[in-house]
């Protein structure tokens, strides 16, 4: 039990029990709160057949070592994730989804993308060893809990890595300002990695050529670009919605 962890909010939470219901090892609920979100919870909780515990408020806030609890935490096991891109991709039974970041070193950033990705449903995200963040407190406490949903790999060589993908029949989509094609005229139903580059600098020249395709996020104010967060999230949940359709 020593390696439990607590995870607090109705999305922290609900993820795990949707996603790794077996590493819950209870969920405490406050019994004050009847609201239609609680009942949508409970019986989430109830169908993935955890231990669920009342407690007050002041109860959850210890628990939790925050007030923004909503009424809901959990004390669970930690998940094991993929080991590598290659046993992640050889898992999955749909169309893999990816965020590739070139050169995204700020962990506040990283931190967003991640939470992004975990809210779009992106299979993991990947980064060069020698150009980005790497997982630290920072990031975790942005990522609001994704930093332990998203798989996370920083590779010795994004081209070739990139190259990997497109061998395993993935698409890759760079993201450029001054691509023709838009992020709305292009299909991403399929197996796709979105490769996204730092503000201001773009993605690399090597990490440009070796896309398939360049997209670009229409723009209709005065500001030229978007954060990288904000990209990720434009292109990661177009993606969803074009699936979900």
């Amino acid at each position: 039990m020593s390696s439990a962890k607590v995870l607090f909010g109705f999305h922290a939470v609900g993820v795990r029990l949707k996603t790794a219901p077996q590493s819950v090892i209870e969920v405490y609920v406050d019994p004050t709160r009847r609201d239609a979100r609680m009942k949508q919870f409970l019986a989430r909780a109830r169908e993935a057949n955890v231990r669920l515990i009342e407690a007050d408020g002041p109860r959850l806030a210890k628990l939790a070592g925050s007030a923004g609890h909503q009424g809901v935490a959990a004390r669970v096991e930690p998940v094991a994730m993929a080991r590598s891109l290659d046993d992640l991709l050889d898992q999955l039974s749909g169309p893999p989804l990816l965020l590739v970041l070139d050169g995204v070193t700020d962990p506040h950033n990283l931190g967003a993308c991640l939470r992004v990705a975990d809210g779009a449903g992106a299979h993991a995200v990947i980064a060069p060893k020698d150009h980005a963040a790497g997982i630290n407190a920072t990031v975790a406490k942005v990522a609001s809990g994704a930093a332990d949903t998203v798989p996370y790999f920083m590779v010795t060589n994004l081209a070739r890595t990139l190259g990997e993908l497109k061998e395993r029949s993935i698409w890759v989509y760079g993201t450029a300002g001054e691509a023709t094609q838009s992020l709305y005229q292009t299909d991403l139903r399929g197996p796709a990695a979105l490769v996204l580059g730092a503000e201001g600098d773009g993605m690399r020249q090597l990490t440009r050529k070796t896309c398939d395709v360049l997209v670009h996020i229409p723009m209709q104010g005065a500001v030229e670009s978007l954060n990288v967060s904000v990209a990720s999230g434009v292109c990661l949940f177009e993606a969803l919605r074009q699936r979900s359709a």
